[in-house]
């Protein structure tokens, strides 16, 4: 072999060499930069395995959209209206049952005679719950599970999970849905009357799911953070939502306060910048003044009220005046 063939041949087998290396470089960084989206994907502390979730939430809508949903459809469009609610008033008043059950369990025993009363009363005045009687006597309906039970006992929600063909739950609402399931008498029933309860709750669902698919822009983080929300709320009976609210409302305060903070460099008065200076550390004295402010709005409410309904009365006494005028003319 001459030795220019053998150096061709040396120029080859390293180029060779360094496009195998070079194509394995780019196969880690792929796989790594895969890694890393995938972690990525996974920062929310409710929702470790979101990756998993979010292909069991894509499942679910694909067998929403080709099964649940048509049949569904075809339901609403053969049920009349008034035989759709009647269905519904049937299974929510079974339901009524887990929430007497939940509500002692949580020692909300004034609640629990008022379910009681309201279960007595549609089942033998709404003829088993087809109508919703309690309703019209006051008596609403109350949201209580034994997810909820055990959130009263202080058991943590855990790691947001989405389950085949279920959807949306935790942890914790996992031994809380088999607790119900078990709990309520159309488990018992037979297949029929359960594939009714969840036609007939797919069918009352047909408006929210609408809603998400069309005006979320990640459907799947949209039902997450309205899940976890919703149960949040139902476990604290709104407590919680009201100390987000005043939370809110401290922030949006604080943030005005700096907005009009003197700025570096002007000449300030100290005794007027003082009150400032404690609004910015306790927001309770910003409250106070947005409390003094709409009390004085409200007092001036009702004052200009107080004028027109006088002036009112004034014009009547004149007219009755102008008519008793007319009547002794005549």
């Amino acid at each position: 072999m001459s030795k220019a063939n053998s150096s061709n041949l040396d120029v080859k087998i390293n180029k060779f060499i360094s496009g195998i290396l070079m194509a394995t470089v780019i196969s880690l960084s792929g796989c790594a930069t895969t890694k890393d989206s995938e972690q990525n994907l996974s920062t929310n502390k409710d929702d470790p395995y979101e990756n998993f979730n979010r292909k069991v939430f894509t499942f679910n809508d694909k067998v929403d959209d080709y099964v649940a949903k048509p049949i569904s459809d075809g339901y609403k469009w053969v049920t009349p209206q008034l035989v759709q609610t009647g269905v519904f008033n049937f299974f929510n008043n079974l339901k009524n049952i887990n929430v007497v059950i939940n509500d002692a369990l949580q020692a909300k025993f004034a609640q629990s005679a008022q379910d009681t009363g309201r279960l007595a009363i549609n089942t033998t005045l709404g003829l088993g719950g087809i109508f919703d009687v309690a309703k019209h006597v006051g008596l609403e309906q109350n949201e209580e599970d034994f997810d909820q039970t055990l959130a009263v006992w202080g058991v943590s929600h855990g790691s947001y999970l989405v389950i085949p063909f279920l959807g949306p739950s935790t942890v914790r609402g996992v031994p809380g849905a088999a607790f119900d399931t078990a709990a309520n008498p159309s488990t018992y029933i037979g297949f029929p009357i359960m594939a009714a309860a969840l036609l007939n709750t797919r069918a009352t669902a047909e408006g929210s799911l609408q809603f998400i698919d069309e005006a979320a822009l990640d459907p799947y983080i949209f039902t997450r953070e309205s899940f976890l929300q919703w149960r949040d709320n139902l476990a604290t009976d709104g407590k919680s939502q009201t100390s987000n609210d005043v939370d809110d409302l401290d922030n949006e305060l604080l943030a005005d306060d700096k907005d009009t903070a003197v700025k570096p460099g002007l000449p300030i008065n100290v005794s007027k910048a003082e009150p400032t200076k404690d609004k910015k550390t306790n927001p309770s004295v910003s409250l106070e003044a947005e409390t003094k402010e709409l009390e004085k709005t409200s007092k001036s409410l009702s004052d200009t009220t107080k004028s027109l309904d006088n002036a009112t009365q004034a014009f009547e006494n004149a007219d009755s005046k102008i008519d008793k005028l007319k009547k002794s003319k005549k």
